[in-house]
């Protein structure tokens, strides 16, 4: 929600033709994938997607081919391993860990991660197909009620609904408004955004000491770019919006010891 924002795409193209190096640039065409970072990574080191029975050539020879991927630092590992990325990477942002969503008017009284298993409440949350989702939402919620508490909280996790293979974050909303599953665990900024969309339905529950979990998400260049000028224009121009605009969506604010530091990929 922020990447795509006025503030930040929205507001690229004409940034653009203010600037005398790009104004010349073509900025008619971007594109911006934002499926889950596993299969970001699988499409790229495959060189295709399958959409039903639409694939699409992800190749430098088709040119539907990432100039930049942003990601978490496992993701931009795996595509340097791969040879896609350049060797360092550059963090934007940061989150500010986990949250509860349940519905609106909070039915069961959940204030706090324990009160999940004490009133038998269904938990959804993302499965396999967002590689590292269900093993941090763990390593969480343990760390913060400890692993017997853990084990109450995930008890009646709901692994499978209607209509899905798989179960990634954007699918946690519909399980509650459906009445699949009473509570959802997830980040704090993706839960904000929904209460934000749909405010008759949902309500955000703070996890306390949430932030002790945070998560940081970098900017990775690809070597030998398709589009050199654009990625150039697009990182030098991010960069002076993101650390402002993120904090607006409800990620942490970055200090300047943490905004544009470098991460090692290799």
């Amino acid at each position: 929600m922020a990447l795509l924002s006025e503030e930040i795409l929205g507001a690229f193209p004409s940034w653009a033709k203010s600037q005398a190096q790009f104004a010349d640039l073509n900025l008619s065409n971007v594109v911006i994938v934002t499926l889950p970072q596993p299969i970001v990574v699988q499409m790229v080191r495959t060189g295709g997607i399958a959409l039903g029975n639409l694939t699409l050539d992800v190749s430098r020879t088709s040119g539907f081919y990432p100039d930049a991927v942003l990601g978490g630092p496992a993701p931009l590992q795996q595509l340097r391993k791969l040879g896609v990325l350049e060797a360092q990477a550059r963090f934007f942002s940061k989150n500010r860990g986990r949250a509860l969503l349940v519905r609106k008017g909070n039915p069961l009284g959940i204030k706090a991660l324990t009160d999940v298993a004490r009133t038998g409440a269904r938990v959804a949350q993302a499965d396999s197909v967002e590689a590292g989702a269900r093993a941090g939402n763990r390593a969480a919620v343990e760390g913060l009620i400890g692993k017997s508490a853990a084990d109450a909280f995930f008890a009646k996790e709901v692994e499978h609904f209607p209509g899905r293979v798989g179960i990634t974050h954007r699918d946690v909303p519909e399980m509650l408004a459906r009445g699949y599953a009473d509570v959802g665990l997830t980040q704090y900024h993706l839960i904000s955004y929904w209460t934000r969309t749909f405010p008759d339905h949902f309500e955000l529950v703070p996890v306390a000491g949430a932030e002790r979990f945070a998560l940081k998400i970098a900017f990775g260049r690809v070597v030998d770019p398709l589009r050199p000028d654009t990625l150039k224009a697009f990182e030098e121009f991010f960069f002076t919006r993101a650390r402002d605009v993120y904090p607006r969506y409800d990620f942490a604010r970055m200090n300047d010891d943490e905004y544009g530091a470098t991460l090692a990929l290799n």
